[in-house]
């Protein structure tokens, strides 16, 4: 082999790596897309009026939420070289509280389902026998 036909294997080599990296990127987007549609197949449906709802139960927990309460923040305080004082960081300590306040409002929406006693009738523990 000569140098040219090697500068010809190489270009060969480098258009069938591009166009097979063209069909891995299509394989890796279907695969994303199947996987998702495989997450929500079995995700209850809610309706958009539903949705809408559970927005609305967010916004009022979170507007019921009282931010301006000092006690539920624990802040650090620095200094600059020319005196000026700043705020070096600020964590919610009550976080406990906004999430309460969050489940509690968007539970209100739902009703909890009723779980079948467990016994030995049941078509699932049949086929697990």
């Amino acid at each position: 082999m000569n140098a040219k036909d090697l500068e010809l294997k190489i270009s060969g080599l480098q258009k069938a790596i591009e166009e097979h990296k063209a069909d891995a990127s299509r394989y890796e987007d279907e695969l994303k897309t199947t996987t998702k549609k495989l997450e929500d197949i079995n995700k209850p449906e809610l309706t958009p009026l539903q949705f809408d709802l559970i927005q609305e139960a967010v916004e009022k927990a979170i507007e019921g939420y009282d931010f301006s309460n000092t006690d539920n923040y624990e802040v650090e305080f620095g200094m600059e070289y020319d005196g000026k004082v700043h705020l070096e960081s600020i964590d919610l300590q009550c976080a406990y509280e906004l999430t309460e306040n969050l489940v509690d409002k968007v539970c209100s929406l739902f009703k909890e389902a009723e779980c079948p006693e467990e016994d030995n009738n049941h078509p699932v523990e049949k086929l697990q026998n």
